[in-house]
């Protein structure tokens, strides 16, 4: 792809004074124009520009107007690029005002290695489900440890239910959400206290409802194909115009919305085999984008594939995001704490792969997987802690279980701290998923609000479908179902009662500790080692920093155990214990202090506990 010297902007821009300029990329068609639904109604033609762009500057037009695109005098469809959709993803798109009071100048984001993520769905974390509603949350996650809020894809999809990944319109916020002022605001109340924001946005494909594109231009290919319908054109003719669609998107969110960085769902279905891959070129803009702002902004993906190279630097073969989703760190965990098998989990299971994630971010780095039937997976070396993401829970491992059970209601509350422990004190950057903090218990479920009766009736078939093999004899609850969306919904009164408060806690605590200790602050893989004792479920992690050493031992099974351990010279001092009474657990006598001179020091520990020891300067 050949760089301009100046990218044309798409979709609508307000240059205020009643002007506005119109643009839109349709090679499809030789014809088109502006429908505007002003009073009068007006019909003005855009001019064919190079590239198959076709362009406009409309007089006597203010924010708030509805247009549609004309499309050789045949259809008429809502602008590809449109900012605002406030009758649905049928109705006409708006004319956005672009301005907003920002008063976050001082604002530069944060390194990367102070990312502490906590996942949200804008629909459910509140009653009102707007981005108004979070504001008064934030100064409580900010108490937390919280540095970071991620928001699943906003962009505009069909109805006012969808967990946001049947977005079709990438330029438009989810107007049910609040819109393109209510985010702005969001940020900014973010930014007012420290809080860096992550957008989740999705570049493998779009939504079936509502989506347009085709009738513009080639921005899918029979080529590839999708597990969610048809395949982005990223690599075939005319790709080069697709490609800059979604790399001004991802633009838009970084300049225009003050986003600190974004997550790219899915990327191992961004098909793309050319010999400068999308995900490369969008790393560089980025890049470019904050070194013009002056802002630290960062790329986080998704991907299955296990695939290092995603984090590499392009001088190095990489693609150059910052940072990868770990999958295998949640499954290795949640089979330990589970014993479930079904689907992709018959590949975990065993305490070395625990093991193995927790010094490596992966289990799989090349070696057979039993459920893909070959080898999965490259070697992570060289890639810091801050390269991967991890976490317990998340909106994936939730809701697309049958029943969408949280951990906190398939294990006990001594296994729920010990995966907050596992997680938190990683070298890894750790996520939680709303509610995690406090054990809630109210299920988040996959829904929807299609208004396609036909698509309605294959979203329901193909979740069934879905778990014919994955927890087997169950059916999952109706997404199209009204209810189904209620029962996700936050119940936030839960977090001050109880052990839901004493978990909230001990959250605090580890991220904390994560934060002081420099032991722990370190994310350096080389800086740690994992140990599992013979004939033991334990994992004994070792962290350490220049005059900071710590010692971990984590217990993944249900009985008390007693093992004999070797801190190393001097004094440690127990930072803290999962099973103290403190934080409602059974208990146990091991001292607050322990002085070891090279002997083995004898540990009761009980059963889901773990306990952190720090060295004494």
């Amino acid at each position: 792809m050949i760089a301009r010297s100046h990218e044309p902007a798409i979709g609508a821009h307000y240059q205020g004074n009643g002007n506005c300029t119109f643009r839109v990329w349709a090679p499809a068609v030789e014809c088109v124009k502006i429908h505007l639904l002003t009073q009068p109604e007006r019909l003005v033609p855009l001019q064919r520009e190079p590239d198959d762009y076709h362009a406009a500057l409309v007089q006597e037009i203010m924010p708030g107007s509805l247009y549609f695109y004309r499309l050789d005098d045949r259809v008429e469809r809502p602008d590809p690029a449109s900012q605002s959709q406030p009758q649905g993803v049928h109705g006409p798109s708006a004319v956005t005002d672009p301005s907003y009071a920002w008063d976050d100048s001082s604002w530069k984001g944060i390194d990367l290695s102070e990312y502490v993520i906590y996942e949200l769905h804008v629909g459910t974390y509140t009653t009102s489900g707007t981005f108004a509603a979070i504001i008064p949350h934030l100064a409580g996650l900010k108490d937390l440890g919280i540095t970071a809020i991620e928001l699943m894809p906003v962009a505009q999809f069909p109805g006012e239910r969808n967990w946001g990944y049947d977005g079709v319109y990438p330029f438009a916020v989810q107007s049910s959400y609040g819109g393109e002022q209510g985010l702005k605001a969001l940020i900014n109340a973010c930014h007012g206290i420290g809080l860096a924001v992550i957008l989740d946005v999705v570049y493998n494909h779009l939504g079936p409802e509502g989506n347009y594109l085709a009738d513009f231009g080639p921005y899918f290919t029979d080529r590839y194909r999708t597990p969610w319908g048809r395949a982005i054109n990223f690599d075939g003719k005319e790709s080069d115009e697709v490609r800059r669609y979604f790399i001004a998107n991802a633009r838009q969110w970084i300049r225009d919305f003050h986003i600190d960085a974004l997550r790219l769902d899915a990327v191992h279905a961004i098909m793309d085999v050319s010999p400068r891959p999308f995900l490369a070129q969008l790393a560089r803009a980025i890049k470019d984008e904050a070194a013009r702002l002056g802002r630290r902004i960062h790329l986080f993906a998704e991907s299955n594939l296990n695939d290092a190279r995603l984090a590499r630097p392009p001088e190095l073969g990489g693609m150059g995001l910052d940072s990868l989703w770990s999958d295998d760190f949640h499954h290795s965990l949640h089979t330990l704490l589970t014993t479930e098998r079904d689907g992709y989990y018959q590949d975990y299971g065993k305490l070395a792969h625990l093991a193995k994630v927790l010094a490596e971010g992966f289990a799989y780095t090349g070696d057979y997987s039993s459920f893909r039937r070959r080898g999965h997976g490259n070697s992570t070396a060289g890639i810091p802690g801050q390269g991967f993401v991890v976490f317990s829970q998340n909106h994936d491992q939730i809701g697309n279980r049958c029943r969408g059970e949280r951990l906190s209601t398939l294990v006990s509350f001594e296994a729920l701290k010990l995966a907050a422990g596992i997680v938190i004190l990683s070298p890894y950057l750790p996520l939680l998923f709303m509610g995690e903090e406090y054990g809630a218990t109210d299920p988040f479920l996959y829904f929807v609000s299609h208004g396609d009766p036909d698509l309605v009736q294959s979203v329901r078939h193909g979740r069934i479908a879905e778990f014919a093999s994955f927890h087997s004899g169950r059916l999952p609850p109706d997404p199209q179902d009204e209810a189904t969306f209620h029962c996700a919904r936050l119940d936030h009164t839960m977090a001050s009662d109880g052990h839901h408060q004493v978990l909230r806690l001990f959250y605090r605590q580890l991220l904390k500790l994560r934060r002081e200790v420099p032991a722990l602050a370190r994310l350096d893989k080389d800086s740690l080692t994992v140990e599992t004792p013979e004939d033991t479920v334990l994992l004994v992690q070792r962290r350490h920093a220049p005059r900071s050493e710590v010692l971990a031992v984590f217990h993944l099974g249900p009985a008390i155990v007693r093992t004999d351990i070797s801190p190393g010279n001097g004094r440690w001092v127990k930072l803290i214990d999962s099973s103290d009474a403190t934080w409602q657990g059974p208990g146990n006598d091991i001292p607050d202090k322990i002085h070891c001179d090279s002997t083995l020091v004898p540990l009761d520990i009980p059963g889901w506990a773990f306990i952190v020891f720090g060295k004494e300067a």
